[in-house]
């Protein structure tokens, strides 16, 4: 117990300076192409035609452009619908135009939609390491919606970030679930 105290209390710290390091990126890098990067997924995981995406808030990379061409060629997306506190996520399909409504941390999610569960998820982050550790904002939503998924069957975590994100190493706890893969303005890199 003493060492997930500890642990909690680094990636604490970590979170203010890793958001200033990401806002400098977003001022620097305002306009993303991930399409193009997104296709270099392995090519068995592509053929899902369900996507989980994620409604960007702040300075996160803006993966909108990419979630909007996904739909265009037939995949289905759907975006992150916070139902509890200590619950996983739930996936709501989203279409361009839909009825949305903002959660108490300010994420848009569909208003209405049918309930997906994607095979791909794009995961939001603050930082991410070579090995596919990943920080988030300390809620651990997709760190049990992952485990609950990874469960029932396959499904492949994409980190959707920045490459200036990227750090050698995070505090890590038994809980904290992997990273499969990463998309930034560089490209995509496979983990694992």
């Amino acid at each position: 117990m003493t060492a997930s105290l500890t642990t909690k209390s680094q990636k604490k710290s970590l979170r203010k300076d890793l958001r200033l390091r990401r806002k400098s990126l977003a001022l620097q890098i305002p306009s993303v192409k991930l399409h193009h990067y997104f296709k270099e997924l392995p090519t068995d995981i592509l053929t899902t035609n369900v996507i989980g995406g994620f409604s960007p808030i702040g300075d996160e990379i803006n993966i909108w452009p990419l979630l909007k061409i996904l739909r265009t060629e037939g995949q289905r997306v759907a975006l992150p619908v916070v139902t509890g506190v200590d619950l996983p996520l739930i996936f709501r399909e989203w279409t361009p135009g839909c009825e949305m409504e903002t959660d108490q941390y300010g994420v848009s999610f569909p208003a209405k939609g049918q309930t997906l569960s994607p095979q791909i998820i794009l995961v939001p982050l603050l930082a991410f390491t070579p090995h596919g550790d990943r920080l988030g904002y300390g809620g651990g939503y997709y760190d049990r919606t992952l485990a609950a998924l990874r469960l029932k069957g396959d499904v492949f975590a994409c980190g959707v970030a920045y490459a200036g994100q990227e750090v050698a190493k995070l505090p890590t706890d038994a809980h904290d679930e992997r990273l499969d893969g990463m998309l930034t303005e560089d490209g995509f890199r496979k983990f694992k």
